[in-house]
């Protein structure tokens, strides 16, 4: 067990969470995956990224046992309590923390197959509201989630809690610009949330292939729209005068896997 709070376990862990950790992370292509869920989500799943290392404490290590999971395909590390609280980004830790690779997931390989629903993330920044997200397209069966350069990195500590392990079932695409993304699906229909936008989200019916865009909190897709870009609102009744990202793209994701 590691007791010391020297250990360059601890330095490894923290330098994966730390405010420069996206750099780390992109170097390394690793990411750090706290709690049971994660780690019931990584061990089950069958795609997704892998767990390559797991931290442990006692109590930990019997969640673990709790609920059946089997570790023997990563390698397994036992430290103490406070070895524990100094690796973790959370306040009250679980005692689990997975070292995982980013899954190497291959844009060119991907297809429409006539009734397919994306997201296409467009330089979000709120951490929660791009793990609601992609938690949300999980739910919906959305069949991949594609994110814009210079969007929040979506393996950071805070977008992997806000996913609560749906990191683990849907397709993740980084890096892809929006010009890449229509090379790739010629034929998918776009669709862009926009509070100008002049089509009801509700009028919408018997869509193909399509791909809901949301952008960013505060500029929004002013800088998408373009002809072949269909910007739709959402109908709103009550006094409110907007909603936040995550909800507005809930309600469009919702409306989408149903049609």
């Amino acid at each position: 067990m590691i007791e010391s709070l020297h250990s360059p376990h601890i330095a490894r862990v923290k330098a994966l969470i730390s405010s420069r950790g996206n750099k780390e992370r992109a170097a390394h292509g690793e990411f750090i995956a706290e709690g049971l869920q994660c780690a019931r989500e990584a061990f089950t799943a069958m795609q997704g990224p892998i767990v390559k290392t797991v931290y442990l404490t006692e109590s930990g290590n019997n969640r673990i046992a709790q609920v059946g999971l089997d570790l023997s395909n990563a390698e397994v590390v036992m430290v103490s309590e406070p070895v524990m609280a100094a690796m973790s980004s959370t306040m009250t830790p679980q005692g689990i923390i997975s070292i995982c690779a980013v899954a190497d997931n291959d844009f060119t390989k991907l297809k429409a197959n006539g009734n397919s629903r994306f997201i296409y993330l467009h330089e979000i920044q709120d951490p929660g509201n791009a793990g609601t997200i992609l938690r949300t397209a999980d739910a919906m069966g959305v069949d991949a989630v594609i994110v814009s350069p210079g969007s929040v990195d979506m393996y950071s500590p805070k977008v992997v809690r806000a996913t609560a392990g749906s990191l683990w079932h849907v397709p993740l695409f980084t890096g892809i610009t929006l010009n890449q993304m229509s090379e790739q699906l010629p034929t998918v229909k776009k669709i862009a949330l926009s509070a100008q936008g002049s089509t009801s989200l509700l009028e919408l019916s018997d869509l193909p292939d399509c791909v809901a865009i949301f952008g960013n909190e505060a500029r929004g897709i002013d800088a998408l729209i373009n002809s072949d870009v269909m910007q739709v609102s959402i109908p709103m009744t009550g006094n409110a005068e907007s909603l936040n990202l995550a909800a507005s793209a809930a309600i469009v994701i919702f409306h989408l896997s149903h049609k």
